[in-house]
C-alpha cells in the first residue's frame, strides 16, 4: 500500500515518522510534500528512502491512500486542484474535524474517510479518531484501520461528537501538559524543591499513571480512592481541587465548541462559494 501526505506541519510530520518507526509504511512507499519544502527535505534527511515531490498532483499520482494535511481554509482549493487526477478506488483521509466527511466526498470522486491524531500517536500510543465516508469500501476501511492500530488505537466516532472527541485526544495532552505544569509551579513557588526535581518526579508519575490504566491495575476513579487515605493529605488536597476548579473544564469544552462553530461556519461559507463554481 502506497501513502501520500499532503501538508507536513505537527500533525504530517507525527504521521509520517510514525507509520515509518512503527514499520507500518516503508519509507520508499511514502510520498509527501510540502507548502515550504524545508519540513519536507528535514525528514527526507532522516528517512532517505522517503519520496519528497513538488505537488499535490504528484502525490495523488503515487499513492493508494492520501493524507491530507493542510489548515481547513486550504482543503477545498486543494481538492479542487486534486480532483482530475483521483481515481475512484483511491482514499482521501482528512485529519480535521470543522470539515465534514460528506462535505469533502460532494467535492471529489473517490473514497473520504477522517482519521484525527493525537501528539501521542508518535510513542506509537495513544488513541486516533476514525470516520469514514458513505461510499468508503470495506477493504479501504479495513486499510485505514489497520494503519492507524501501528501507531494508536483507533476509535471509530460519529461526525456529532468528533469534536469533543478531539477535545479529549487529540487537544488533552496541551490540556493536561498545562495542568502539570502549573503543578509544578506551585510546588516550587511553596517549598525549597527545585524546577527540574519537580519536573522529574511529575514526568515519572505521569509515566507510572499512564501504565497502571494501561495494565488496567485500576480505573481513574479507583486510582484516585486508592490513593486517598481518610483525614489524609490527599484528601486535604482534593478538597482544594474540588473548590478551585469548579466548572473550570465546562467552560473549556464550551470555549473549544464555540471555536469549532465559528470554523464551522467559515467552511460552510466556503463549501457554498466552492459549489456555485463547479
Amino acid at each position: 500500500m502506497k501513502i501520500g501526505v499532503i501538508g507536513t506541519g505537527n500533525m504530517g510530520t507525527i504521521l509520517v515518522s510514525s507509520f515509518i518507526d512503527s514499520c507500518a509504511v516503508i519509507p520508499s512507499h511514502l510520498t509527501i510534500v510540502n507548502r515550504s519544502s524545508e519540513k519536507a527535505i528535514k525528514l527526507k534527511q532522516q528517512y532517505p528512502s522517503l519520496q519528497v515531490v513538488k505537488s499535490a498532483d504528484e502525490v495523488v499520482k503515487k499513492s493508494d491512500m492520501i493524507f491530507i494535511c493542510v489548515k481547513p481554509h486550504e482543503y477545498f482549493p486543494l481538492l479542487k486542484k486534486m480532483q482530475s487526477n483521483l481515481k475512484q478506488q483511491q482514499l482521501i483521509v482528512s485529519i480535521t474535524s470543522p470539515i465534514k466527511v460528506s462535505e469533502i466526498e460532494s467535492f471529489v470522486g473517490c473514497e473520504v474517510a477522517r482519521a484525527i491524531p493525537s501528539i501521542t500517536n508518535r510513542a506509537l500510543s495513544g488513541a486516533s479518531l476514525v470516520t469514514f465516508g458513505s461510499r468508503c469500501s470495506e477493504a479501504n476501511k479495513v486499510k485505514l484501520l489497520y494503519l492507524m492500530s501501528q501507531i494508536s488505537t483507533p476509535i471509530e466516532t460519529e461526525e456529532e461528537i468528533t469534536r469533543v472527541s478531539s477535545d479529549i485526544v487529540s487537544c488533552g495532552p496541551a490540556f493536561l501538559s498545562y495542568l502539570i505544569q502549573q503543578f509544578i509551579e506551585g510546588a516550587v513557588t511553596e517549598t525549597n524543591i527545585s524546577n527540574e526535581q519537580a519536573t522529574i518526579l511529575a514526568t515519572e508519575m505521569l509515566i507510572g499513571m499512564g501504565k497502571l490504566l494501561e495494565k488496567d491495575y485500576f480505573s481513574l476513579e479507583t486510582l484516585q480512592r486508592k490513593v486517598t487515605v481518610k483525614g489524609g493529605v490527599t484528601g486535604e488536597g482534593l478538597k482544594v481541587l474540588e473548590a478551585e476548579t469548579g466548572e473550570m473544564f465546562h467552560h473549556l469544552i464550551q470555549s473549544t465548541h464555540k471555536k469549532f462553530e465559528e470554523d464551522r461556519e467559515g467552511i460552510k461559507q466556503q463549501v457554498k462559494e466552492e459549489s456555485k463554481q463547479k
